[in-house]
C-alpha cells in the first residue's frame, strides 16, 4: 500500500511540474519572394530577416543573406546598407553568425521555418511583433517590408508586398 501511494504521489508531482512550465513549441513559417528584375546589371540582394518588438527594437535576427564567400570577408562591408536592421541589431553582431548567415538567394519564393523551441526565437515572449524583411542591392535600391504577427498562438498567415526589391512576404505561426 505504501509503495502504491509513493508512485501515485510521484506521478502527480511530475504531472504538476509539466503543467507549471509549458514550452512554446510554435514555428514561424516565412516566405520571402525575391523578385526577378529586368535591369542591365542584376545583383542578388542582401537580405536581413528579423523580428521587431512593439517598441521598434530588434527582438531577434532570424537570417542574414549576403556574399559570405567573398575574399577577405568583403561581403560584411555592405551589410550596413540594410540600414534599419544594421542600426538595431547588425552592428553588434559578429559575422558569419552561426545559424543566421547564408548566401544571397536567387529570384523566386524562399520558404523558411524558424523553430520556437530553439534558435533566435526560443526566448521570445508571447505578444504582438512585426516580421521585418529588409533588402539592399548593389546598383539597385533598398526596401523594408513589415508584416505584423502574434507570437505564441497559431493564426492565419499575414502578408505584405514590397514595391521593388522585395515581392510578397508572408508569415504564419504554426
Amino acid at each position: 500500500m505504501k509503495r502504491t501511494l509513493s508512485l501515485l504521489t510521484f506521478s502527480a508531482l511530475g504531472a504538476g511540474a509539466a503543467v507549471a512550465t509549458p514550452a512554446l513549441a510554435a514555428d514561424l513559417n516565412v516566405t520571402v519572394e525575391v523578385p526577378r528584375l529586368t535591369v542591365a546589371e542584376y545583383h542578388k540582394p542582401y537580405v536581413s530577416i528579423w523580428v521587431e518588438a512593439p517598441d521598434a527594437s530588434a527582438a531577434a535576427t532570424l537570417a542574414v543573406w549576403y556574399d559570405a564567400d567573398s575574399k577577405e570577408d568583403k561581403g560584411v562591408k555592405w551589410l550596413k546598407d540594410m540600414r534599419q536592421w544594421w542600426r538595431k541589431a547588425g552592428r553588434t553582431m559578429s559575422f558569419p553568425a552561426d545559424g543566421l548567415s547564408g548566401a544571397t538567394r536567387a529570384p523566386g519564393p524562399q520558404k523558411l521555418v524558424f523553430s520556437g523551441a530553439k534558435g533566435p526565437l526560443k526566448d521570445l515572449k508571447p505578444g504582438q511583433y512585426n516580421l521585418v524583411v529588409e533588402a539592399a542591392r548593389e546598383v539597385g535600391g533598398h526596401e523594408a517590408v513589415r508584416v505584423p504577427f502574434a507570437w505564441g498562438k497559431p493564426g492565419k498567415p499575414a502578408s505584405a508586398k514590397g514595391t521593388a526589391e522585395l515581392g510578397a512576404v508572408t508569415v504564419a505561426v504554426k
